[in-house]
């Protein structure tokens, strides 16, 4: 397997946000949801905020589960919080998707990206396979064509790819000039 490996500093200097507390700190996987967790020490998860959650009452949580890295736009304390990284950032998504970006601009590969009504996961999945000889592609999982989705899916990229494949979808005018980015 290819992973992704990033230390906390780099990430720090891509946000453009305050110093972290362990910047040697390494982190491989991104998280946005806690019910979904893996990497512990080495996950960085983003607090969301959105009109029905918000990402920040799981810290804690998540602490006891090994996270030691969080994306916030507030920062919260609790017991052992001294031994995390909080990226200090005013939108979580757009952090996310900043670091999404700086990650594929080390990556010279085709891409493909699927947008439309309907339909954007069976064509994605159909190129994947009638492609898969040829290429070594990444591509979105499941239907990740949210403006969360989309930078987890890119995220993916590793040296071995030499093709991507991803769907991109909106839901409200501008979006999309977010995830071309």
């Amino acid at each position: 397997l290819f992973y992704t490996m990033i230390t906390a500093q780099q990430i720090q200097e891509i946000l453009s946000c305050p110093p972290v507390a362990h910047p040697q700190r390494n982190i491989d996987q991104l998280s946005t949801d806690s019910r979904k967790l893996s990497g512990g020490a080495t996950c960085l998860f983003f607090a969301i905020k959105s009109e029905k959650n918000d990402g920040h009452n799981y810290l804690e949580e998540l602490y006891s589960k090994g996270v030691r890295n969080f994306v916030v736009s507030e920062k919260r304390e609790f017991p052992g919080s001294e031994t995390c990284n909080f990226f200090q950032v005013n939108d979580a998504v757009l952090a996310l998707q900043n670091l999404a970006a700086a990650h594929r601009k080390k990556y010279n590969l085709p891409t493909i990206a699927i947008t439309g009504s309907n339909g954007k996961t069976i064509v994605k999945e159909w190129l994947w396979q009638l492609l898969g000889n040829d290429f070594n592609a990444v591509r979105s999982p499941k239907s990740y064509n949210s403006q969360v989705g989309v930078p987890l899916s890119v995220w993916k990229i590793a040296e071995n790819h030499n093709l991507a494949i991803f769907e991109a979808g909106i839901s409200k005018p501008g979006e999309m000039v977010k995830l071309e980015e």
